[in-house]
């Protein structure tokens, strides 16, 4: 096994315009937010204390197994800092790449898609696959670090190869749900999912579930670590950054997610994500260009040849 990097890192973007992974190493996590990515996150744990919310569902993850994080998944980790170092490796993935690899028979994205049945995060392996999938992961991180002469090609082989024995394992995954999976909280997200363009309060959605709203908001900062209306908030705004990657604009995003004003979603996405959505679709726009630029570049050097 390589080395594992030390220290917190709080980098929460690909450097990499495919995928990438990591072996990391932490004992302290510098109150990590609830969060979410754009890519595609597999994450196997090594050793460490470990809780993991995802959405409503609280998972303790022991060493040898393993969990998979769609992007609609806003989640946060815990840690016992006192316990055995958080170690784990970690494989990053943006959707567009792993479609690419797919094929029409063999979907590499199904384990990730959320409306499967028995869909999970949690990945329970056997004796032999904890032994597999960490050596794939290292090797995959031995090509990343160290390339020569085919790693690209190598590097995609191993993820290819990697994504099909996590495809196997979810869909035949008989973990069963959290203990919080049926709470009034879960619901709530749920009602969320699927209502989250709609004028929400805390007050409508206690009375559609009929508890106290004073209880409601306790129980939900209590087993999600966020608020209410900042669990409503992140999730519009996820699901925007979405929008506008699939080619909406900025103008038409704030009310298909909820937004009352654009005002207000300009404020939230700046606030959260550190620049305006016209800025981030820009920056979307200029990472398109670049990349055909590379692969503009790659078709002349190959004409040349």
């Amino acid at each position: 096994m390589a080395k594992p990097i030390p220290g917190f890192d709080p980098r929460q973007k690909m450097l990499l315009p495919d995928f990438e992974v990591a072996h990391k190493w932490d004992t302290d996590l510098k109150d990590v937010e609830l969060h979410h990515h754009d890519f595609y996150e597999v994450d196997f744990l090594i050793s460490g204390d470990v809780t993991y919310v995802i959405e409503s569902r609280v998972y303790h993850v022991e060493p040898g197994q393993m969990l998979i994080i769609n992007p609609r998944e806003l989640h946060q980790v815990y840690i016992q800092p006192d316990a055995a170092p958080y170690e784990r490796y970690m494989l990053w993935i943006t959707p567009d790449f792993l479609q690419s690899l797919s094929s029409a028979q063999t979907d590499l994205c199904r384990c990730f898609d959320m409306t499967r049945p028995r869909y999970g995060n949690l990945l329970h392996l056997t004796p032999q696959q904890q032994k597999l999938i960490p050596a794939m992961m290292e090797s995959l991180l031995r090509e990343q670090e160290r390339p020569t002469f085919g790693s690209d090609l190598m590097r995609q082989n191993l993820l290819t190869e990697l994504m099909i024995h996590i495809n196997r394992l979810a869909e035949h995954s008989d973990s069963p749900c959290p203990a919080d999976e049926n709470t009034t909280v879960s619901q709530v997200i749920a009602y969320i999912n699927d209502h989250y363009y709609e004028p929400l309060t805390l007050e409508l959605l206690a009375d559609r579930f009929f508890v106290s709203k004073y209880h409601l908001s306790h129980e939900f900062t209590r087993q999600i670590g966020t608020g209410f209306y900042q669990y409503l908030q992140k999730k519009r705004l996820l699901i925007a950054r979405q929008l506008m990657t699939q080619g909406h604009k900025p103008v038409e995003v704030h009310t298909l997610c909820g937004f009352c004003d654009y005002a207000s979603f300009f404020r939230a996405f700046r606030n959260v994500y550190g620049l305006t959505p016209r800025a981030f679709v820009q920056s979307l726009n200029n990472n398109l260009q670049t990349t055909g630029r590379k692969a503009n570049n790659v078709l002349a050097d190959i004409t040349a040849k």
